[in-house]
């Protein structure tokens, strides 16, 4: 059942939550709501208490303008308020930038967990651009389908032809729905830069994971994200591009969370 918690500026931020045990909040990354994270709940329900949320913006949630990422480290701590003051944090793609950021600045994180997070580092420095201008300007046209495809196509990295494809499939509409929070997620990564300093400054023990289906650069980026963090430590695990199946992904959770 869907709840409700208010963020510093008012904006409520639904949530769900399933098991019993300590508290682990996930956060999803760019299209996602708390249903993307459900099932990885499900999985790790009998040895936790999982919180799968909406980011502002969507689904249960609400919105404020302007956005500004101190805004979702607000809803984040706000989450682990009322997980009891404390939590472990998981997140993916932008939300594991979320959840470092939050990290490093001091929120009661007991153990981080970063599955790829988007950062351009090594031999990948400049793959890809900052397009958050581009995603502005889209959505202030209400182009959500350009928004949509400037995405998958740039951040991403889907050919055109398989865009193409997917405008026809059901699941399109539900993309072009929460177009306007990859303005979001594109200022939350910040074109993929790689924030040391504030990875060093996590002090709490910390998990990148990689998934052995995801392509070089983003496995390298949870590699450098680890390294970058005092006591860091990688762990690389079978699965799809940019996922793991959570039969696969909850033990290694476990394993770390209750180590």
């Amino acid at each position: 059942m869907a709840e409700q918690v208010r963020s510093v500026d008012g904006t409520p931020i639904g949530f769900e939550r399933s098991g019993a045990g300590p508290a682990v909040v996930l956060v999803g990354g760019a299209f996602s709501d708390r249903n993307a994270t459900r099932d990885l709940g499900a999985a790790l329900a009998p040895d936790f208490t999982a919180f799968s949320y909406d980011r502002r913006g969507r689904g249960y949630s609400g919105d404020t303008a302007p956005y500004e990422v101190g805004r979702e480290i607000d809803d984040l701590a706000a989450l682990i308020a009322a997980a009891g003051g404390s939590a472990a944090v998981y997140g993916i793609s932008s939300g594991a930038v979320l959840a470092a950021l939050a990290t490093a600045q001091g929120l009661p994180v007991t153990k981080l967990v970063m599955f790829e997070p988007p950062f351009q580092v090594g031999p990948h420095v400049g793959v890809r651009k900052d397009i958050t201008p581009q995603l502005i300007e889209l959505i202030a046209a209400d182009d959500r389908d350009g928004a949509v495809e400037t995405f998958l196509s740039a951040s991403v990295g889907l050919p055109a032809e398989q865009i193409t494809g997917m405008r026809s499939q059901p699941v399109w509409g539900g993309l072009t729905a929460v177009a306007h929070t990859l303005v979001y997620d594109s200022i939350v990564t910040a074109g993929g830069r790689f924030p040391a300093e504030r990875l060093a400054a996590i002090t709490v023990p910390t998990l990148a994971v990689d998934s052995t289906g995801s392509p070089q650069w983003l496995r390298d980026a949870s590699r450098a994200a680890a390294e970058a963090v005092p006591g860091g430590r990688s762990v690389s695990l079978d699965g799809g591009y940019h996922d793991v199946p959570p039969t696969t992904l909850a033990p290694a959770l476990r394993e770390f969370l209750l180590g």
